[in-house]
C-alpha cells in the first residue's frame, strides 16, 4: 500500500511529530511505500522526523504549496494520513488528492481555543459543543486571551477545521474520551490508542527503593499554566510535612512559565526539599531521569486527550499521579497504576493523591507493578495493525 503522511512540521517539535517518527519507519519496514509532505521545516535544533532515504518528501514552505501538492498527487497514494495541519487551504487540497484519514491528536475543530477549559480561578473542563455560543463565553469563561480579533480568528479557524473533518474517509481518535468528544459534534471515529515508546535504556537505570532518601518526584513536559506545575509546587510543603521525609523534585522541560516555577521552587528550597530544572532532555536522558524517580507527577488541568507520558513512565515501572481529566483515567487506574486527584483541580487534591501513592512500601510496590503491566497494553505492533486495517478499508 502507498501511504502518504502529511503533517505541519518536518521537525520533532511536538507529540504528533514524535508519533510519526516511529510510525513512518515501522510501516516502511512492514513493506508499505511511504511518502511525506510537510507544511514547514523550521530552523530548529530538534531532530527531523525519520523517513526512509528512498521515500519522497516535500516541504511546502521550501518547494511551494502548489508544486508540493502536484508532487503528492503524482505519487499516487492509496491513502493519505494527516496530522494537525495549520493551513485549512492546504488541508482541503490534500483531502482531495486521495482517500484521507485524520488522526485526532487534540481538540481539532471542536474548541475555539483548543483547550476545552474555562481557565478561571477554579478551572473547569468545558463540555459545550463548539459553535456560535463559544463567542459569547470566550471572555466570561476565560477560554483564551483578551483580544477580540484573536477570538474571531480562532473561531473561523476551528469552524473551518470542523467542516474539513466531515470530508475525511475516517477519523481516528487517540482515546475513548476523544471518541465521545467527536461524537458530540456528530463525527464518527474509531479509538486507536497511541503506543508507549521505549528504548534499550528502559529498566536499565538503577531504580530507587521506597526506603531511599530523598523520595524523588518528576514532572516532565512543557512548562505552561495548563500543565499544572504551580499545583505541584503548592502541594510540596504539605507532602513533605505529612511524610516527614526528604523530597527531591525534578522539573524536566521548558516553556513560558519556567522562570516563575523556578522562582517558586527557590522559595521552598531547604534541607528537606530540593529541586532541579535540567531543561529539555534527550529521550534516553529523560527515561533515565524518570527511572530514577519514585513518581511521575502529571498535573495537567486541561483535559488531556490521552497523556502518553504516564504509560511511558509505566514502562520504567514508575507510577503516576494526575488529575482525573480527559483521557487520563483510561490509562491511570486509581490505586492500580497510580492515583487520580479529584477535580476541579486543587493543590490539596494533588497532595492527597501523592500521599496515597507513597502511603506504604507495599502499596507503592503494587503501583509500580500495575503501571508496568498497564503500559505494555500500548504496543506499536497493535497500533500498526489497527491502522493498517483502517487504511485498507478506506482505500478499498
Amino acid at each position: 500500500m502507498r501511504i502518504a503522511f502529511v503533517s505541519h512540521s518536518r521537525r520533532k517539535i511536538g507529540g504528533a511529530e514524535v508519533y510519526l517518527d516511529s510510525v513512518i519507519p515501522a510501516l516502511a519496514r512492514a513493506g508499505h511505500e511511504v511518502a511525506c509532505l510537510y507544511e514547514t521545516d523550521p530552523l530548529s535544533d530538534r531532530a527531523a522526523i525519520a523517513c526512509p532515504e528512498d521515500a519522497p518528501s516535500w516541504c511546502a514552505s521550501n518547494l511551494g504549496v502548489t508544486p508540493s501538492l502536484e508532487k503528492l498527487k503524482s505519487w499516487g497514494a492509496d491513502v493519505i494520513y494527516t496530522h494537525g495541519l495549520f493551513d485549512p487551504a492546504i488541508e482541503s487540497a490534500v483531502i482531495g488528492v486521495a482517500p484521507a484519514v485524520l488522526y485526532v491528536h487534540s481538540y481539532y475543530g471542536t474548541c475555539i481555543s483548543g483547550n476545552k477549559l474555562h481557565n478561571t480561578s477554579t478551572p473547569r473542563v468545558c463540555e459545550r459543543r463548539f459553535g456560535p455560543a463559544c463567542l459569547l463565553h470566550y471572555f466570561p469563561d476565560h477560554c483564551g486571551g483578551s483580544n477580540p480579533l484573536t477570538m474571531l480568528s480562532r473561531y473561523r479557524l476551528q469552524s473551518r477545521r470542523l467542516e474539513l473533518m466531515r470530508r475525511y474517509r475516517a477519523l481516528i481518535a487517540n482515546s475513548q474520551h476523544m471518541v465521545r468528544e467527536l461524537a458530540h459534534h456528530d463525527l464518527q471515529s474509531e479509538c486507536v490508542y497511541p503506543f508507549a515508546v521505549s528504548t534499550d535504556v528502559v529498566r536499565v537505570a538503577a531504580q530507587p527503593s521506597f526506603e531511599d532518601d530523598p523520595l524523588r518526584l518528576i514532572f516532565a513536559g512543557r512548562m505552561s499554566s495548563l500543565k499544572g506545575g504551580v499545583y505541584l509546587l503548592s502541594a510540596i510543603p504539605d507532602i513533605q510535612r505529612a511524610l516527614g521525609r526528604k523530597l527531591h523534585i525534578t522539573f524536566a522541560g521548558d516553556g513560558p512559565d519556567r522562570e516563575e516555577w523556578q522562582r517558586l521552587a527557590a522559595l521552598q528550597q531547604n534541607e528537606s526539599t530540593t529541586f532541579d530544572f535540567p531543561g529539555w532532555l534527550a529521550a534516553t536522558d529523560l527515561q533515565s531521569a524518570i527511572s530514577r524517580s519514585h513518581l511521575l507527577i502529571f498535573p495537567s488541568i486541561w483535559p488531556e486527550p490521552f497523556g502518553l507520558s504516564g504509560p511511558e513512565a509505566g514502562l520504567l515501572g514508575v507510577p503516576s499521579v494526575a488529575f482525573a481529566v480527559g483521557g487520563v483515567p483510561e490509562w491511570l487506574g486509581d490505586g492500580v497504576t497510580g492515583h487520580l486527584a479529584s477535580v476541579p483541580p486543587t493543590s490539596a487534591a494533588l497532595a492527597q493523591a501523592i500521599l496515597k501513592a507513597l502511603s506504604s512500601a507495599e502499596h507503592y510496590s503494587e503501583l509500580r507493578a500495575g503501571a508496568y503491566r498497564q503500559a505494555h497494553r500500548y504496543q506499536l505492533a497493535d497500533h500498526l495493525a489497527q491502522l493498517t486495517r483502517i487504511f485498507e478499508k478506506v482505500a478499498a
